[in-house]
């Protein structure tokens, strides 16, 4: 059996490898903690040490990290998916089954702003699917408020505003 820091790595790299896009921090802790695996702190400490040995990779949109799993950690978990067990690995999978829908939702429709060299916020808004972008919206707006506002809506409006796009252009 591997050292517990050892063991939480392997388990992250594993539910990584395991889906087709991105897990967020709180995903990752969700699966971890309602297991006891180990606490907040320690597990952050160890996403940061992955992240460091290249063995995921991290990207933020807005206030939410999104994981992935690198070629370095998909080889590591090649060598060492012995380690871990039968029943974890069950519980891993049993997990992402259950939150097919709530990942496949967060990591496929994103929104995020920043500020242009002309001091307008710039708002993307996206939705992937099967790796591609299904829509990559980008607008202007004058306030950083109207940033946050059209970010906030998205994920409820998006297929609206989508379905409303095709009909008009189509």
């Amino acid at each position: 059996m591997p050292q517990p820091q050892t063991l939480y790595k392997l388990i992250i790299l594993y539910m990584l490898d395991k889906v087709n896009s991105p897990l967020t921090n709180s995903q990752i802790c969700n699966f971890l903690l309602d297991h006891d695996y180990t606490s907040y702190f320690h597990l952050q400490e160890t996403l940061s040490e992955m992240t460091e040995s290249q063995l995921i990779s991290v990207s933020a949109v807005r206030d939410t990290s999104y994981y992935k799993v690198t070629e370095k950690g998909s080889a590591t978990l090649s060598y060492f998916t012995n380690e871990i067990s039968g029943v974890i690995k069950e519980e891993v999978l049993q997990y992402l089954e259950e939150n097919h829908v709530e990942i496949r939702n967060r990591t496929a429709v994103l929104a995020d702003y920043y500020k242009n060299t002309a001091q307008e916020y710039l708002v993307r808004c996206q939705v992937k699917e099967r790796g591609g972008n299904l829509i990559d919206l980008t607008l202007s707006v004058p306030t950083e408020e109207a940033a946050r506002s059209i970010c906030h809506k998205w994920e409820g409006k998006c297929q609206e505003i989508y379905a409303f796009i095709m009909k008009e252009l189509l």
